[in-house]
């Protein structure tokens, strides 16, 4: 698979079939669009593609406005959507950077620049609620309308139901913000994960005896804070159990920087540098400012505790 940011070099540039959306957390509904994406490029004997979009264009129009409040959280990574596409066997990825310019353009803009001419799209599928262009001027029947000036399809693809309820990423959020990680795996098609590689930290959790793996965090908001049980995929032959805190350390570090730190409860082997895949199963609590390091180790040996009795046969 490969990887573009922005549109393609003009030598790098194939007919190609297109989807286009931001996938955040890559649900069962955007698997049976990508799935169909994949299908029909085949059929026409083109690469399958997909444009998506950073920041998204949601927290990109709340930042110009200053209501912060608006930004949605993002499930998942850039990796871990890449890595989704490419299990799905996408053949190439447009990560758009949503910019002042690439905001203003016109829907006819949109389609000349970016769909014909950058990408030569042949067959386009799009959701039904899709808008594109200033002001999300465009919508789908001038889309159909100028497929059949420059030569391409247009599939408009129907939500998919479970329980009678619209498989969307803003559903897969609401089920992870409510702690219900089993409906979120249901909407995603698996247990909800965050991969990363383990870096280097301060190593406070050693020093109160409770050592740690690091992972950045890139997504600014990530739709989780807390501490969860866990396990780790990636370190052994069978996942480990793990206790995680996702969020910022208000006892020991005010600097308000955001990672996923987790604590394996048997296992003490070098991991910097591995790519390592954390899976959250419960939560048990939020973050929280403790008087002292006293107090925060506390609190994680009652965390601990019962992570070791969730496990427990």
């Amino acid at each position: 698979m490969k990887v573009f940011r922005g549109l393609p070099t003009p030598d790098a540039r194939t007919p190609c079939a297109l989807a286009i959306g931001n996938f955040d957390g890559v649900h069962r509904g955007h698997r049976l669009l990508l799935e169909r994406l994949r299908a029909t490029a085949r059929q026409l004997n083109v690469a399958s593609a997909v444009m998506t979009f950073q920041p998204h264009p949601r927290e990109y129009f709340a930042q110009l406005s200053g209501d912060l409040s608006r930004i949605p959280p993002t499930i998942a990574n850039l990796r871990d959507k890449l890595l989704s596409f490419h299990a799905i066997g996408i053949d190439r990825v447009i990560v758009e950077h949503f910019t002042p310019r690439f905001a203003a353009l016109t829907a006819e803009a949109f389609i000349e620049e970016i769909l014909v001419q950058g990408l030569q799209v042949k067959w386009l599928i799009v959701g039904e609620d899709f808008c594109f262009g200033a002001n999300r001027a465009g919508r789908i029947p001038a889309l159909r309308e100028a497929g059949k000036r420059h030569g391409f399809q247009v599939e408009v693809v129907r939500d998919v139901l479970i329980d009678d309820q619209r498989i969307s990423s803003s559903a897969v959020r609401a089920a992870l913000g409510g702690g219900d990680f089993a409906r979120a795996a249901e909407l995603l098609g698996h247990p909800y994960t965050i991969s990363g590689h383990v870096i280097h930290g301060r190593q406070l959790g050693r020093d109160i005896g409770f050592p740690t793996l690091n992972l950045r965090m890139a997504p600014r908001h990530p739709v989780l804070n807390g501490i969860f049980i866990t396990r780790v995929h990636g370190l052994s032959e069978h996942p480990l159990p793990s206790v995680s805190c996702i969020g910022t350390r208000p006892t020991v570090d005010d600097s308000g920087k955001r990672l996923l730190e987790t604590h394996l409860l048997d296992f003490k082997q070098d991991c910097y540098g591995k790519l390592v895949k954390v899976e959250f199963l419960k939560k048990l609590r939020d973050n929280q400012k403790f008087d002292g390091l006293d107090a925060l180790k506390n609190a994680i040996q009652g965390d601990v505790a019962q992570a070791r009795a969730y496990f427990a046969p």
